[in-house]
C-alpha cells in the first residue's frame, strides 16, 4: 500500500498582512529616524515592550468594545494564562509604569515604536498589523505637557516635509464632551451607550452629520446593507450632542458661547474649558497658531480610556487612491490625556497624555507627495569569471567595502550572462569584471549597467551593441575603488 502523498502548504498571506519589499522598508526607515530625531530632541527617551501582554492587562480599553474577546488576538501560554498581541502602545506602558512606578524619574518621558495589532476586518489600506510611533509624558497633570506634544507633533510633521496648509492638528477636551453628555440626560457611569456616541462622533468626517444622527438614534444601514444598531437617544438629545460636535455658530467666539450653553452647570464641562484655554494660550505664546493647531469640537477619539484634551492631526491636501480617485484620507496621528490608565493596576490616579502617529499611514500619504523616498546607496556586483578563483572577486568585495561602497560578489551558479542578467535585476549600478585575460594584464573590466541599459534603447541591431564599447572601461586592478568611486559619483 503506497504511502499518501505528502500534503503541500499554500504559499499564501493571513487575511490582513502583507509582506513589504526594501524600497518601502528603506523609506520607512528613513521616516522613523526623522520622528526619532524630533522625540529625542524634545527630551524623550526610547523604551521597547513585548509585543504579547497578558490579556487582563490591556483590559477594557478595546479598540472595539462590541467585540471586547476579538479585537485583539490571543493565546493561552503554558500556565493556561491568556495572552494578546498588543493593539497599541499605551497598554503597556501604563502596565510598565504601574510595575517601575517607584524607580521612574516624574514625569516619565519615553517613546517607542513598534507594531500592534488589530483582530478587526481589514479592507483596502486597513491592515491587522500595523507600526505606531509614540511619546508620552506620564506623571503630570499639568496642560502644558498636552501643549508640548501638540508642538512636537507640529514640528515632526514639518520635519517629515510637510509644510504649513499641508496639515492641521485639531484639538478638542473629552470633558467638553462629557458635560455636554451629561447635560443631555446621558450618564457617564452608562459605558455601553457612551461608548456608542463617542464612535458615532468620531465618523462625522465619514458619515456627515446625517450618518452620525441615525447612529445616536435607533442605528443606521451602510451601502452594503449592514445595520449599526444606536446609541437609542432621543432627538433632543442627538441634536444636544450634534451642535457641540458640528456646530452652527458664525464664528469662533459665538462657538465658545455654544458650548458654555451646551455644557450647562456641568462641573466637568467647566474643567474641560479651563484646560483647553491654558492649552490654547501656551500654544500661541510658543507661536503655534490655529494655521497649526485648531480647536475643533468634532475631534472626540474613539477609544474611552481618554479623560481630558484629544486631538488628531489631519492631512489638507487631496490623496489618490489605487483607483486614481481622489479619497478623504483622514487622522495620520492623534492622541490626548488617559489619567486613569495607570490607576488600573495601582488603584492610584497617574495623570498621563501621550500622541500616536500611524507610520503606514503617514508614509503612503507622504510617498503621493514625493516626500518619502530612500536612495539605497548604489550596489556594486563583482562577477566570478571562474569559480577556482572566487577568493579574488572575494578580495575586491572586502576592498570595495572598506571604502564606504555597498557590494557583494555573485554566489550564484550561472554563467556570466546570468550574472549580468542577475546584477541588472538587483539594479547594481556597476558590474566588476576580472577574467583570465584582464588578470594577466594586472586590470579589471567595469560595467556602467545603468549607462548600457540608456544606449540599449537606442541601438538598432546586437551588433551595433557590441560594439558600443562606451558603456564599459578597463582599469588597472590597483585603480579598482578610485575608479568605481568617480563613476558613482558621476552617476549621482
Amino acid at each position: 500500500m503506497s504511502s499518501p502523498k505528502p500534503v503541500k502548504p499554500k504559499a499564501r498571506l493571513p487575511r490582513g498582512f502583507r509582506d513589504r519589499g526594501a524600497a518601502e522598508i528603506m523609506a520607512e526607515q528613513k521616516m522613523l529616524a526623522t520622528i526619532r530625531s524630533v522625540y529625542e530632541s524634545y527630551g524623550f527617551d526610547p523604551l521597547e515592550t513585548p509585543a504579547f501582554e497578558y490579556t487582563d492587562a490591556l483590559g477594557k480599553f478595546l479598540p472595539d468594545v462590541d467585540r471586547p474577546n476579538e479585537g485583539v488576538f490571543s493565546l493561552k501560554d503554558d500556565d493556561e494564562q491568556w495572552m494578546s498581541l498588543r493593539y497599541d502602545l499605551t497598554a503597556p506602558l501604563a502596565r510598565h509604569v504601574a510595575a517601575n512606578f517607584q524607580h521612574l524619574a516624574k514625569p516619565f518621558r519615553r517613546y517607542q515604536v513598534g507594531s500592534v495589532w488589530r483582530n478587526e476586518k481589514p479592507g483596502p489600506g486597513r491592515y491587522r498589523e500595523f507600526t505606531q510611533f509614540d511619546a508620552d509624558t506620564v506623571g503630570s497633570a499639568s496642560a502644558s505637557a498636552d501643549a508640548e506634544l501638540l508642538m512636537m507633533l507640529s514640528d515632526t510633521l514639518e520635519a517629515l516635509g510637510l509644510k504649513r496648509g499641508d496639515y492641521i492638528v485639531k484639538l478638542n477636551n473629552r470633558k467638553l464632551l462629557d458635560g455636554v453628555l451629561e447635560a443631555s440626560g446621558v450618564a457617564l457611569e452608562d459605558r455601553v451607550r457612551r461608548g456608542i456616541v463617542l464612535r458615532a462622533i468620531d465618523k462625522i468626517d465619514r458619515l456627515g452629520v446625517d450618518g452620525v444622527s441615525a447612529l445616536l438614534g435607533e442605528g443606521r444601514k451602510d451601502d452594503s446593507g449592514d445595520f449599526t444598531k444606536g446609541a437609542g437617544l432621543s432627538a433632543d438629545q442627538a441634536h444636544r450632542i450634534l451642535a457641540f460636535v458640528a456646530p452652527d455658530a458664525a464664528d469662533e467666539d459665538a462657538h465658545l458661547r455654544q458650548i458654555g450653553t451646551l455644557v450647562g452647570s456641568s462641573a466637568i464641562g467647566a474643567a474641560g474649558l479651563n484646560e483647553l484655554e491654558q492649552i490654547v494660550r501656551l500654544l500661541q505664546a510658543c507661536g503655534y497658531g490655529p494655521d497649526r493647531v485648531l480647536f475643533d469640537t468634532g475631534v472626540v477619539r474613539g477609544l474611552d480610556y481618554y479623560t481630558g484634551a484629544v486631538f488628531e492631526a489631519q492631512l489638507t491636501f487631496p490623496i489618490k487612491n489605487e483607483d486614481g480617485e481622489e479619497v478623504v484620507f483622514g487622522s495620520v496621528a492623534g492622541g490626548g490625556r488617559y489619567d486613569d490608565l495607570v490607576a488600573r493596576f495601582t488603584g492610584q490616579q497617574v495623570p498621563a497624555t501621550g500622541v500616536s502617529i500611524g507610520v503606514s499611514r503617514l508614509m503612503s500619504a507622504l510617498a503621493s507627495r514625493g516626500l518619502m523616498t530612500a536612495a539605497v546607496s548604489p550596489l556594486v556586483v563583482v562577477t566570478v569569471f571562474d569559480k577556482a578563483e572566487a577568493a579574488a572577486s572575494f578580495a575586491m568585495v572586502q576592498e570595495l567595502r572598506a571604502a564606504g561602497i555597498r557590494a557583494e560578489a555573485y554566489v550564484g551558479n550561472g554563467k556570466m550572462g546570468d550574472q549580468f542578467k542577475y546584477a541588472d535585476k538587483r539594479g547594481a549600478a556597476i558590474a566588476v569584471i576580472e577574467g583570465g585575460d584582464e588578470r594577466a594584464r594586472g586590470e579589471v573590466t567595469l560595467k556602467d549597467l545603468a549607462l548600457g541599459t540608456e544606449l540599449a534603447k537606442s541601438v538598432e541591431s546586437r551588433a551595433e551593441w557590441v560594439a558600443n564599447r562606451e558603456a564599459q572601461k578597463s582599469v588597472p586592478r590597483s585603480g579598482l575603488v578610485a575608479e568605481v568611486k568617480a563613476m558613482l559619483k558621476g552617476r549621482a
